[in-house]
């Protein structure tokens, strides 16, 4: 049985970047389970599977398959027990969901304010136009006008990640002594910003980035078969 993930790409297949599809990159490694990933551009991803989702990450394994990257935690959790896991009880998994919704409202807002430009930059030119419509809509300027106010948003990212940063001051990862789904969720945001835009936001003192540097080299250092921009 070929486990398959569905991830995002640019015109480079080679440079899958989602933050939500690294989630599940590492969660599968952390799991031990031996997966493809075959990324699609984001006007491919409706053809994916008979077009079973609008987004990815979606995963098939074997006769199943589940979309969202929560859900497929939660997924590999319950249908692989025997292995490492990733919540540590019900108390990692609500400690998930907070780091859920604080990247999700927090950090890759925080994100987008630069890193915009630079995805539409890497994308192929059916995809250019499909993400220069949808982001200019969502974020209410052009593309022109983020990327004038790139020095600003890069300026200020860093302080958004303070709760995090005293939470480094006690343990090495979110899940505390190891790295649980709770990590690769902030993971993934930040290796979303390494592989689109290779902004240095962090100093190399700051807690974070070593964390994130921790990160990078788990799984035999798979977080660094990507180079950043």
């Amino acid at each position: 049985m070929t486990r398959i993930l569905y991830s995002l790409c640019g015109a480079d297949e080679s440079r899958p970047f989602s933050p939500h599809c690294w989630k599940v990159v590492l969660a599968l490694h952390h799991k031990g389970l031996d997966f493809v990933e075959r990324p699609s551009p984001f006007t491919k991803i409706s053809e994916i599977e008979g077009g079973f989702s609008r987004t990815v990450p979606i995963l098939r394994d074997g006769n199943e398959l589940i979309r969202d990257s929560f859900t497929i935690a939660l997924y590999l959790e319950d249908t692989y027990p025997d292995r490492p896991t990733l919540f540590g009880g019900e108390g990692g998994r609500a400690l998930s969901r907070f780091v859920e919704r604080f990247t999700q409202t927090v950090v890759h807002p925080a994100i987008s304010q630069f890193a915009l430009p630079d995805i539409h930059d890497m994308l192929g030119e059916t995809d250019q136009v499909y993400f220069r419509a949808s982001r200019e809509k969502m974020m209410g300027k052009s593309l022109e006008e983020i990327r004038a106010d790139r020095d600003a948003a890069v300026g200020s990212f860093a302080a958004k990640l303070d709760p995090v940063r005293h939470t480094f001051r006690y343990q090495p990862y979110l899940g505390g002594e190891g790295p649980l789904f709770a990590d690769y969720i902030l993971f993934g945001a930040l290796q979303w910003m390494r592989i689109t835009t290779g902004a240095q936001v962090l100093t190399h003192d700051d807690p974070v980035q070593a964390w994130f540097e921790r990160c990078l080299d788990l799984y035999n250092g798979v977080g660094r078969s990507v180079a950043p921009a």
